[in-house]
């Protein structure tokens, strides 16, 4: 479980980058729709265009909880293959298993999805997989084990407890709630995937690094 002081840290976050990382968080950005700090309410001078740039990339790291690396070695995939490198940057982020566990209702928020792989709850065509990096292929069933299935945790997210904090479920998933399992039905298309970016910055970003 997110500790205090990390739950404080994701709330500053959020208002900094002005998307909500965590169901918390949110409810914060209702009320104070401004940066934090003194002059948080106060019109800045315009960023900079680095600074603009540097913003989205943080934007997308965070809604991943990706460290530095993990991002810059995605992107550097993405550039490599055919069409637009910052479509392909999300969707392959969109296809981690952390990411999915999260968006099929299973998880509260990307921390917690993180630790359910981690902590060896998810089941990858019924295997056990505990990286949260590991890309899911289409056709691919993703189910929680079904010894951890009757724990609270999951119990609430077969009952659709996350339903007020998680945006509907995207069209590349089919997900069973009831039977906590989901399936990668297809590749995820960056206008379906429920992230907060403007994805050609993020690729000026790392362009001119």
């Amino acid at each position: 479980m997110a500790t205090k002081a990390q739950d404080r840290r994701k709330v500053r976050l959020s208002r900094a980058l002005g998307v909500a990382l965590t169901p918390k968080a949110a409810r914060y950005l209702e009320k104070r729709p401004y940066a934090p700090g003194e002059h948080g309410r106060t019109k800045r001078k315009a960023d900079s265009d680095y600074a603009i740039r540097l913003r989205e990339k943080q934007r997308l790291r965070e809604q991943y909880n990706l460290r530095e690396a993990q991002l810059r070695i995605q992107f550097e995939e993405a550039r490599r293959k055919d069409g637009l490198t910052g479509e392909n940057l999300v969707e392959q982020l969109e296809m981690r298993l952390d990411a999915l566990v999260l968006r099929a209702g299973f998880a509260r928020t990307m921390a917690q999805a993180r630790q359910f792989v981690v902590h060896r709850h998810i089941l990858v065509d019924g295997k056990l997989v505990d990286r949260p990096s590991f890309r899911v292929k289409p056709g691919q069933l993703i189910h929680v084990k079904q010894r951890s299935e009757g724990t609270e945790p999951f119990q609430v997210a077969a009952a659709g407890g996350h339903a007020d904090v998680l945006p509907p479920v995207p069209p590349y998933l089919e997900v069973e709630l009831d039977k906590l399992q989901a399936r990668l039905v297809r590749r995820p298309k960056r206008a379906e995937v429920p992230v907060v970016c403007d994805v050609q910055l993020v690729v000026e970003y790392y362009a001119a690094r």
